[in-house]
């Protein structure tokens, strides 16, 4: 789901070689598994694997290609984190979540990250489900898992976990899961799924995805909003909680998968701590001060001139560039469909050519970003130039009735206006402006009004003073287009409730994608979503052509058609305007003190935190140093 995770070294190519005899017994278990996809006659199978439209690459590894199974345990990983927390379950609908929850639970399976959307056994040894008939599935949970109270993990479990995310978890959640039609215990430790689509090969692998809570803990406590967590079976327990100030999460000695093969070499710290800052600024600060170790460094400004305090040049910091495939997080301004302003997509297209991206990365960001032509940019899924004859097959019908502007923004090359960087932008507002006009609006006394006669108004949302300064050229060039424009700065909680119930014209957000895209998509940009507090479809977009294509994405039955339906969603989110794109960074930048150690060969798809360790005589240097 999230989190930085990996690292690696070279593979095991035969477990037969391994000295390791539960090794060897998992090669005997473990058989790569044949696709989703369709084979060449339907059955029932049992496998230990399952990947969506390709074949699992490590089933018969006896650890994953980035971890080091030889990695010592122990030392702290500490890391920062912002704002406040009141609650120890983010599954819920109410309450600010502590950061660091996913390592208090496992899930069914977990997936690799060098591979798109393909899962290995966690919680469930095996599955079974019928290679033509996508409709069911069951999960077989490892007799051998056990809860931290040492009872162990059942189907009953499983399914009261999904029977609360389904009727009390947040409205995204629910959205993600909405195929479940029934889920069924078999018996102690088999659960079977029942889907309502009976071709959305992916929902087999999304059940897989989720945390399982102990039935007995959901009953009591799932909305209670408490510093407690529910009972788990992750590999890691809640050590310590001092509210407002830091997280602590100590690894479990007695965690029954600890010799699973996917997480040989996983889970290496013995305490995961997180502490807390009331703005990135003064955790920065904290950093330097060796406060916490490990830090990703998401400002360019301090990326580019602040790494020059006395542990930097003293050598005990490591900065490093983290490069993977997967596409970039794409940060932009959301417009508010649900206000009737935005509408017109006249208008989103003038607010868009009112953002001067040369002007802001050359002057706040030393020019670090690119300009983000994509929702999925800088991979394989991203659209590019004139749409293929297959896309084109794809979108004619959905766009037929639309007009010719917009379907020449579908159809054709793309791209986003680009100024010189003088910081005037004096094209993209003459642009704009024309737009506006031909969109009805109209000056009076120097200020725009809209054609319903109202003042137009546009007020900006944020939870960060930073962003609020990034955002003040952008406010400057909608006034001089005549907007009453201002920005709204509020606090984390106020934020995070006014963006549940969608109370603002713009805020900024941030997507970041899978090399994957599936049904999670309509939670993004679904019309049913649009209407569903507190879910993901930020923009409030209902465009028939998107939710089609989404619903054809869900059901792709290879990646071929993954990557045809991304693109083709691709391009109806960009001729849409939905979102101003503002900026986007293919690497990962990361600093840490020197005592932190990964393979040679990170993964492909993410920084892999998980796989990282300590090396005990840099641990002693650094604490020296600090101490």
């Amino acid at each position: 789901m999230f989190l930085f995770n990996g690292v690696r070294p070279k593979p095991i190519q035969s477990v037969a070689k391994s000295a390791d005899k539960k090794a060897q017994a998992w090669a005997v278990l473990v058989t790569a598994i044949a696709m989703l996809a369709m084979p060449s006659q339907a059955e029932v199978v049992t496998r230990t694997t399952l990947a969506h439209n390709s074949t699992a690459q490590y089933a018969d590894n006896a650890y994953m290609p980035y971890a080091n199974p030889q990695a010592p345990k122990g030392g702290v990983l500490s890391m920062a984190a912002t704002g406040t927390f009141n609650s120890a379950n983010k599954w819920m609908t109410t309450g600010v979540p502590m950061a660091g929850t996913d390592y208090l639970y496992d899930t069914l399976m977990t997936g690799s990250l060098n591979e798109a959307f393909t899962m290995y056994p966690q919680l469930a040894s095996q599955v079974t489900y019928d290679t033509e008939d996508p409709s069911w599935v069951i999960y077989h949970v490892n007799p051998k898992a056990k809860f931290w109270d040492g009872t162990p993990v059942t189907s009953a479990d499983v399914k009261a976990t999904f029977d609360a995310l389904l009727t009390k978890g947040p409205m995204f959640i629910r959205g993600y899961l909405g195929d479940i039609k029934e889920i069924q215990t078999l018996d102690k430790y088999r659960v079977k799924f029942t889907f309502v689509s009976d071709d959305n090969k992916e929902a087999l692998l999304l059940v897989g995805q989720f945390p399982v809570f102990a039935k007995s803990s959901i009953d009591k406590n799932f909305e209670t909003l408490s510093l407690t967590p529910l009972m788990g079976s992750g590999p890691y327990q809640l050590a310590s909680v001092e509210p407002g100030q830091s997280v602590t999460y100590a690894r479990d000695p007695n965690y029954w998968g600890k010799d699973l093969p996917v997480n040989q070499g996983r889970y290496n710290f013995d305490m995961i701590k997180y502490v807390y800052y009331l703005s990135d600024e003064v955790a920065f600060e904290g950093f330097k001060a060796g406060q916490y170790l490990f830090r990703q460094e998401s400002k360019s400004q301090n990326w580019a001139t602040a790494y020059n305090f006395p542990a930097m040049q003293a050598g005990m910091i490591i900065k490093e560039s983290i490069t993977t495939k997967n596409p970039a997080p794409l940060q932009g301004l959301v417009m508010n469909l649900r206000r009737p302003l935005f509408q017109d997509i006249k208008v989103r297209q003038a607010l868009t050519a009112a953002f001067d991206f040369a002007w802001i990365n050359k002057t706040m960001f030393y020019g670090q970003y690119q300009y983000p032509q994509s929702y999925f940019f800088g991979s394989e899924l991203e659209a590019t130039g004139q749409a293929s004859a297959k896309e084109r097959a794809v979108l004619q019908p959905l766009i037929a009735d639309a007009d010719s502007e917009y379907q020449q923004d579908v159809l054709n090359k793309w791209h986003l206006p680009v100024s010189d960087g003088n910081g005037f932008n004096r094209e993209g507002l003459l642009r704009a402006r024309q737009l506006l006009l031909d969109a009805g609006f109209y000056y009076k006394d120097m200020k725009l009004y809209q054609p319903n006669g109202k003042r137009a108004r546009i007020e900006l949302l944020v939870k960060d003073e930073r962003m609020a300064q990034v955002l003040l050229s952008y406010i400057r060039n909608l006034k001089r287009l005549g907007f009453d424009a201002k920005i709204r700065s509020v606090d984390a909680p106020q934020y995070l409730e006014r963006t549940r119930s969608y109370d603002y014209d713009m805020i900024v957000d941030v997507f970041a994608q899978s090399l994957s895209p599936g049904a999670e998509q309509s939670a993004y940009w679904g019309s049913v979503a649009a209407d569903e507090t507190g879910n993901q479809n930020s923009a409030g977009i209902k465009n028939p052509a998107i939710d089609a294509v989404v619903e054809r994405l869900a059901q792709a039955q290879n990646r071929d058609e993954i990557i045809l339906y991304t693109k083709s969603l691709d391009r109806l989110l960009r001729a849409g305007y939905y979102i101003v794109p503002m900026l986007a960074q293919t690497a990962t930048n990361v600093a840490y003190w020197d005592q932190y150690r990964h393979t040679e060969k990170l993964p492909d798809n993410a920084v892999g935190i998980d796989y990282w360790w300590v090396d005990k005589k840099a641990e002693q240097k650094v604490d020296k140093y600090l101490h």
